[in-house]
């Protein structure tokens, strides 16, 4: 009964969707209210369908409801209710099934957001949303199929991956991921019907670039949240490994960031409309990319599904995703004229505009490593890899430069700098990029890239820091208290602003801290027995015992170490080795102590039990965990930015008076 009401919400999506998406088109073309009316009712059913078939596939899980094809595929009895859960977006099936429930999320939210307004191009963009959202009910309705009965069903069920059951981390990263992938076809719909209707007028500049900078926000919380599961996880001590799988989710990043950035200029200035809605359809089909690379089997990863006839058919819509938007650039984007120019390289018009270029520079390089060996076993029949060593030697160096126009650029006037501009603005900075480079020096830095970067972050936070704070200046300089002037003018009027600095803040945390990481570590290998003791750096370890761990869905065996830093006892250290009833071989836990300064990390790389010895792999990681904090606070300057700014009036002497606004990321009076 389940599988069958299951299988009958599922066509009833596709039906909903297909019928938004030839409805919406519909009332596009034929500038029909009530056409735009019935599909953003459509629109709501799709989120609703997708809702309850989600809500009916987790209590089947929870139920252990073995007469469901997908439940019978990951579920298990001996696993906690909080795996069972998470097991919906474990595995192939449901992780289609999760997607569509992102989807219809985001669908229903920006048809809300936007009902009644933008009439030109809102039946355009619901079109093209549940268009896409009619692929992936069509995937559930015959490729993936998680609602197939099974006869006879077992008692149990193997559980899912067990790497999937080893860290809470897989409870939130997943569904974050989603919310970035998914909410990338948002902006997708808006660009497509900018285009359809040929033309991007300054009022729908708002909400295209509110649904790009929220899924950005989710994607950029994700990659950082797979990182930390990675080095929780896995045991190798690091965090980043240029995964094809970790490079799908950074594809669309570098893209829709360098959108961002685009989208600024258009609103500003009324240029890069074209170059705007193209790297939002890019980024969407990068996004699509990635999912074929998950669930294609073609790679070979941690991170990927297994091979199953869902991939051809995400191939399938790829190319047309492509067709689509490659015909839309070649008839209409000559129709988004420019309403301004650009100024010179000696603007900050123009360091936004090399930002963008060393954007798509950037993704191109990681696009090239990460296809280039699939390229060449599809057509030589040669397998090959390419090595982190080519992403290293080609990333950093972009990333440096990324690095050092982000503090150039802001530090630049809108139009042309002048000589003496040109000095004012760039001169002080470079105080701050001596003192960093020096601290590094005087800390141990020796690498030539690292110190490099350490001035480049010096010289950004210089920059950072004042534009932070120059709203608040004037305030005071007006007479307000530092609490009201932090409050309006930074917080309230100038939001988008404080929080786009915020985001800067952010990225110069976790590059100084990933370029530390990753030159000043060190680690070593050992071997002790019960008792024994061995001193790696500061750290002394002892040895303890081997304890036996059981819980219902896995056995663990962890060895029991004593640590001790500097001479001060700082506890005991438990990495583990987990065996699961689905999983011949052990699974490994790490375990990691964090300090401010840096990680003591151990892994197991064997354990005797009976004759009491482990070996043992230790690392010391400096400052891995400001990454952690740093795409926290990312996050909350692309949420302070993607706020509405007050619209609250102020009654005064009988008259109304509205509130400053922001244009184009700037305070100004309206008139």
């Amino acid at each position: 009964m389940t599988a069958l009401l299951g299988r009958s919400l599922i066509l009833l999506a596709l039906l909903v969707a297909s019928m938004g998406a030839i409805v919406g088109f519909a009332a596009g073309f034929r500038a029909s209210a009530t056409g735009a009316a019935v599909a953003r009712k459509l629109a709501y059913g799709f989120a609703a369908t997708m809702a309850a078939a989600n809500g009916l596939m987790i209590w089947a899980l929870l139920v252990r409801d073995f007469s469901v094809g997908y439940v019978a595929q990951v579920g298990s009895r001996q696993v906690p209710d909080w795996v069972a859960v998470t097991s919906l977006w474990s595995s192939l099936e449901g992780s289609i099934l999760f997607w569509g429930l992102v989807l219809g999320a985001y669908v229903a939210a920006a048809t809300w957001h936007t009902r009644d307004r933008y009439p030109e191009y809102m039946p355009f963009a619901i079109g093209t949303w549940l268009a896409c959202g009619a692929f992936f009910s069509f995937l559930l309705a015959g490729p993936a199929q998680p609602f197939l009965t099974v006869e006879g069903p077992l008692a149990d069920g193997p559980g899912p991956n067990p790497l999937l059951q080893n860290h809470l981390l897989m409870v939130i990263h997943p569904p974050f991921l989603y919310l970035g992938y998914v909410g990338l076809t948002i902006p997708f719909g808006l660009a497509s019907a900018a285009l359809l209707r040929g033309r991007l007028g300054q009022d729908f500049l708002r909400p295209l670039r509110t649904w790009l900078m929220l899924p950005w926000v989710f994607l950029t919380v994700a990659i950082v949240l797979g990182g930390w599961w990675a080095y929780e996880v896995l045991g190798w001590g690091g965090y980043w490994a240029w995964d094809p799988v970790e490079n799908a989710s950074f594809l669309p990043w570098l893209t829709a960031t360098a959108a961002i950035h685009s989208a600024m200029l258009t609103e500003r200035k009324g240029v890069l409309k074209g170059w705007t809605t193209t790297l939002i359809l890019v980024s969407f089909l990068l996004t699509i990319l990635g999912t074929f690379m998950t669930r294609s089997g073609v790679f070979n990863s941690v991170h990927s599904f297994t091979q199953s006839a869902i991939g051809p058919a995400i191939l399938v819509f790829l190319a047309a995703a492509t067709i689509w938007s490659v015909l839309l650039l070649a008839a209409r984007i000559d129709r988004l004229g420019s309403d301004g120019r650009l100024e010179g390289a000696r603007s900050r018009d123009g360091m936004f505009l090399l930002n963008n270029l060393l954007f798509v520079l950037f993704t191109f390089t990681v696009l090239i490593g990460t296809v280039f060996p699939l390229v060449v076993e599809a057509v030589q029949g040669v397998q090959m890899s390419v090595g982190r060593p080519y992403f290293d030697r080609m990333a950093v160096p972009l990333g440096a430069a990324l690095l050092f126009l982000m503090g150039v650029g802001p530090a630049l006037p809108w139009g042309t700098a002048t000589a003496d501009q040109l000095r004012r603005a760039l001169l002080p900075p470079l105080a701050g990029a001596a003192v960093l480079a020096l601290l590094g020096l005087g800390l141990g830095v020796r690498h030539p890239w690292t110190l490099l970067i350490l001035g480049f972050a010096g010289f950004t936070s210089q920059v950072t820091l004042r534009e932070l704070w120059l709203p608040v200046r004037q305030r005071r300089a007006r007479g307000e208290t530092l609490l009201a002037a932090l409050r309006a003018g930074a917080l309230m009027q100038g939001r988008r602003r404080f929080g786009g600095y915020v985001v800067h803040a952010g990225v110069v945390f976790m590059v100084t801290a990933i370029a530390i990481s990753s030159t000043m570590g060190t680690s070593q290998e050992l071997v002790l027995r019960a008792g024994e003791s061995a001193t790696v750096g500061r750290y002394s370890l002892t040895f303890l015992r081997v304890d036996e761990l059981r819980e219902p869905h896995r056995t663990s065996l962890a060895a029991r170490v004593a640590v001790t830093r500097d001479g001060e006892d700082i506890g005991v250290l438990s990495p583990r080795m987990n065996q699961y009833e689905s999983q011949r071989e052990p699974v490994g836990t790490p375990a990691v102590r964090s300090f401010f300064f840096e990680d003591l990390y151990l892994s197991v790389m064997n354990l005797d039990a009976a004759g009491g010895r482990v070996g043992l792999r230790v690392f010391i990681n400096p400052l891995v965990g400001w990454i952690w904090p740093a795409a926290g606070i990312m996050a909350l300057g692309g949420l302070l930015a993607v706020l509405p700014p007050p619209r609250r009036e102020l009654v005064f002497r009988g008259e109304t008076v509205t509130p400053r606004v922001e244009m184009g990321g700037a305070a100004s009076e309206p008139r």
